[in-house]
């Protein structure tokens, strides 16, 4: 692409006009005064993708015929997430790491995908010789980068493409892109040499990230935010040995610096993409390792933050599940067992259900282009192995883009985690009387079931039905790659369900042969998507509510239990009985994990975030 100049931010009547705009908004004082309808400004994203001049559009043209059609059968055929361009071989040289070459695709997302399919590939398969930097910039993008095309935020890492286009690219974002461009790249090839590279590029990452955090001119910038997320990306992508968790200093360094960054970041459109990043780490983090949520719902979900509200209003669901999550564990280690503790346990079940039926009737006011619909129903098939199949026996449900799949996912994990909270509470008030007589436990139970079905019916379209059988679904994609093609398997949709199926398989109420079917979805994830962490998640051996409850009835008055510091360790295969004897937090531990110990997590990850501590707004 050739640079056109700096872009015109005027409505555009003023530019048709050749007059200067004063860009007042919603309808500028020129459109007014001559009495004429201001037509609106461009989206921030269209000012940073122009198409290609005409030339470059002819040059491309000129490729031969031939050569294209092979190389596009070669791409479409793959059924693996294979790098998108067979040249393997490492460059002597270092060369520039954003270039035209590079990012040439990025014209595609500028045309909205409204010409050929196969427009956006086109682009990349003039350069066909590029080097291995090139190569994992593209796989990257393409694999993990999910641009909204209808400017409503249906996106997750966008703020990628833009500061990648800078006119000066900060070296700590750059250093931490490559980190991750070059892992996943690495990961899909099944390359250890380039994974020892990618981890030497993690390194310099740090040290850079470390340098921006003690400037006071770049620590707020948005690139400084970014390079935070990707690295807790990277540790996603590459876990293999340290704590299965290494991603959750990372998240919340990030959340110390957006309080840091204050109400001003909401005021571009790349800072309100990352503060939404940072507020779905958040719920992720909260909700998958028992902790509270820093600052309440209302702080992370202000009317200047709100791009989608169905979105938000979801979220808001998932804050509030991870505040009741974390106070009744503060709660069953400090309150005796009185009246008192057993009114106050009835209110947080009282709140519970009351958020739980939020959720339903969220799902009950969305719009069809946010509900999903069941496209097939898969028989059973005597004597197979569950941990190969694709598909689980019964419904198999469509979306209409990955990123609203993920929302509803988000849902049901709620949804499930209010269930257990019932259940929990109930057992504590019930006890020693048998909690599962109790009418609140067979409604939890049921609720827990029935989002357990509806994620599995998930699964085939996140893991590749979306983009190989788009003929089942008949919708168009609300949301694109930014690189490449949207036809292949991409490890953003592995990397979405891994929270999702790790919470399924450790419910007490999954059936042997779903957690066999959810532990060999993970595997799949990790084998041939590229993302090791849901390797990790494979081993975890817990089950909930179950093993809480046993916990609560003979850890009493005990501190509480720190399930990230617990899901970050791997200790001695766990005894086949439960004791029945009161339980040591150490054998406890013993019960989530089997396989061999390890070291817990380094501290080169929290000493590099020392001066993100928060500040007033």
């Amino acid at each position: 692409m050739v640079y056109q100049g700096k872009p015109s931010r005027g409505c555009q009547m003023c530019r048709t006009r050749r007059i200067k705009c004063d860009e007042t908004k919603p309808t500028c004082n020129q459109c007014a005064k001559s009495r004429r309808q201001c037509p609106g400004y461009r989206d921030e994203f269209d000012l940073v993708f122009r198409n290609e001049t005409q030339a470059t559009e002819k040059r491309a043209q000129r490729a031969t015929k031939k050569a294209l059609a092979q190389r596009m059968t070669k791409f479409a055929s793959s059924s693996t997430p294979e790098p998108m361009f067979s040249n393997g071989e490492d460059s002597s040289a270092n060369p520039s790491f954003v270039t035209s070459q590079h990012l040439s695709s990025m014209a595609s997302y500028g045309r909205k995908n409204q010409q050929t399919p196969w427009t956006g590939l086109y682009s990349l398969l003039q350069k066909p010789q590029m080097d291995l930097d090139g190569q994992a910039t593209c796989h990257f993008l393409s694999n993990y980068v999910l641009i909204p095309r209808q400017g409503n935020g249906r996106g997750f890492h966008e703020y990628v493409v833009p500061l990648l286009r800078a006119e000066e690219v900060a070296p700590h974002f750059k250093a931490a892109f490559d980190a991750c461009a070059m892992a996943s790249f690495a990961n899909t090839r099944g390359d250890q040499l380039l994974v020892e590279r990618a981890l030497r590029i993690h390194s310099k990452a740090l040290g850079a990230i470390n340098v921006a955090l003690n400037n006071p001119d770049t620590i707020k910038q948005d690139s400084t935010l970014a390079s935070i997320l990707l690295l807790g990306l990277f540790e996603n992508i590459t876990t293999r040995n340290l704590g299965m968790l290494a991603w959750g200093p990372h998240i919340r360094a990030a959340i110390q610096l957006v309080r840091k960054r204050g109400r001003k970041q909401l005021r571009t459109k790349i800072g309100v993409a990352l503060f939404i990043a940072v507020r779905t780490q958040m719920i992720v983090h909260t909700l998958s390792t028992a902790k509270p949520p820093l600052m309440q719902a209302e702080w992370w979900l202000n009317s200047d933050s709100v791009r989608d509200t169905y979105a938000s209003q979801c979220q808001r669901l998932g804050i509030r599940t991870g505040e009741i999550r974390a106070e009744v564990n503060r709660l069953m280690s400090q309150l005796p067992r009185n009246m008192q503790s057993v009114e106050a346990m009835k209110d947080l079940i009282r709140q519970a259900r009351e958020v739980d039926f939020e959720c339903v009737r969220w799902a009950e006011t969305l719009p069809d282009h946010f509900r999903y619909r069941t496209i097939l129903w898969q028989d059973e098939i005597p004597d197979a192995d569950y941990s190969q199949l694709e598909v689980f026996p019964g419904r198999v449900d469509a979306y209409p883009d990955l990123w609203v799949a993920s929302i509803w996912g988000m849902m049901r994990i709620s949804r499930i985690i209010l269930a257990s909270v019932v259940i929990r509470c109930t057992a504590w008030v019930c006890s020693p009387v048998d909690y599962r007589t109790a009418p609140e436990y067979a409604t939890a139970r049921r609720i827990c079931v029935e989002n357990i079905t509806d994620i599995i019916a998930s699964v085939p379209y996140q893991l590749g039905w979306f983009s190989t059988r788009k003929h089942l679904f008949q919708q168009d994609s609300l949301s694109g790659f930014a690189c490449g093609e949207d036809d292949t398997y991409k490890s953003l949709s592995g990397y979405f369900l891994t929270w999702p199926l790790a919470c399924i398989q450790g419910q007490d109420y999954t059936t042997d042969i779903q957690r066999t079917w959810a532990r060999g979805r993970l595997t799949y994830i990790g084998k041939h998507l590229g993302v090791s962490y849901a390797l990790m998640l494979t081993q975890l051996q817990y089950r909930t509510p179950s093993m809480l409850i046993k916990m609560d009835g003979t850890m009493a008055n005990s501190p509480s239990v720190n399930v990230e510091k617990l899901l970050s360790m791997k200790v001695a295969k766990p005894s086949e009985i439960l004791p029945t004897m009161p339980m040591a937090p150490q054998l406890f531990r013993q019960q989530m994990f089997q396989g061999q110990p390890t070291v817990l997590l380094t501290q080169h990850a929290m000493s590099t975030y020392d001066d993100t501590s928060p500040e007033g707004d």
